[in-house]
């Protein structure tokens, strides 16, 4: 009997050292991407995939966080004294979005340590991770083929995206071997930030995991990896090393749009590439970066 997923856990307790000063205060996730905060996209995303019980593992000043997703009473009253129903519309979007839930993770360990927290939340189900620092293009389907796998094979599920290998050491690389379903892989092996050159493959996993609840027993004994972090990489790479304890790892290879908002460069990039593609900012903002492009 199989066991649908129903919960996503979003790790947000970084200190989002690369964007300082601007984190000093206000926490990375809340960092605008146009108009919301970036956190609200993986929300959104998660939602749109029916999962709507979200727990938030968060740390120290990162009360904005909840706050974002709570009500503000004196905001929407504001807004409809205005006769504002566009911009109260948007603020009812995001707090009525999901379930949210939130867990402190104490002593920053890293990713696997984060995703620990989640255990008495989560339970004994299968269960999504995603990460705040990459956005899906809402235009693009990653999270709902993601479940799907899962729900038939039965086991741990990883996004995987080709990279250049010079880019290769800054991610998670999977080696693989290929399945009878197009863009479905099967991991034979997982190392993390491997040394330039000595990459397996060009698989790099990305922000977007399901996995099997018997993922929490293998952090609980995972020694700190690179960085002196609990790794989550490694902890997967036990999974794939014993596919009898969770039915092994799988990945769903990516080739849409996605944005990568941990990076200052690739942050603005994400901005402008967004905005450029609606309709309420896209053509006025086109021409503008044609001219501006030209002008350099």
């Amino acid at each position: 009997m199989t066991t649908p997923v129903t919960k996503v856990v979003i790790p947000a307790a970084g200190l989002g050292t690369r964007f300082l000063p601007a984190t000093k205060a206000m926490p990375k996730e809340m960092l605008p991407v146009v108009d919301k905060p970036a956190i609200q996209y993986v929300v959104e995303e998660a939602v749109d995939a029916g999962l709507v019980d979200v727990l938030v593992v968060t740390g120290r000043n990162k009360h904005a966080l909840a706050n974002h997703f709570d009500r503000v009473t004196e905001l929407e009253q504001a807004l409809e004294l205005k006769g504002d129903g566009h911009r109260l519309k948007m603020v009812h979007a995001s707090t009525g979005l999901a379930e949210m839930h939130y867990v402190r993770q104490g002593d920053p360990k890293g990713l696997g340590h984060a995703v620990l927290r989640a255990k008495m939340h989560v339970g004994h189900q299968p269960f999504a991770v995603m990460l705040g620092d990459d956005l899906i293009d809402a235009r693009d389907t990653l999270l709902t083929k993601m479940l799907e796998v899962q729900e038939h094979k039965q086991a741990s599920i990883i996004a995987l995206m080709e990279v250049g290998p010079s880019q290769a050491h800054l991610y998670g690389i999977a080696s693989v071997e290929n399945t009878d379903e197009t863009d479905v892989v099967h991991i034979t092996g997982l190392v993390e930030k491997p040394e330039p050159g000595t990459q397996p493959s060009n698989y790099a996993i990305i922000g977007r995991y399901v996995l099997m609840p018997e993922v929490f027993d293998v952090l609980e004994n995972t020694a700190p990896g690179k960085g002196g972090e609990i790794q989550l990489t490694d902890a997967l790479a036990t999974l794939v090393a014993q596919p009898d304890l969770a039915g092994g790892v799988y990945g769903v290879i990516f080739r849409g749009r996605r944005y990568d908002t941990g990076d200052r460069l690739d942050y603005i990039k994400a901005i402008i590439r967004l905005a450029s593609d609606r309709e309420d900012l896209g053509p006025d903002l086109r021409p503008w970066i044609k001219e501006f492009a030209e002008g350099l």
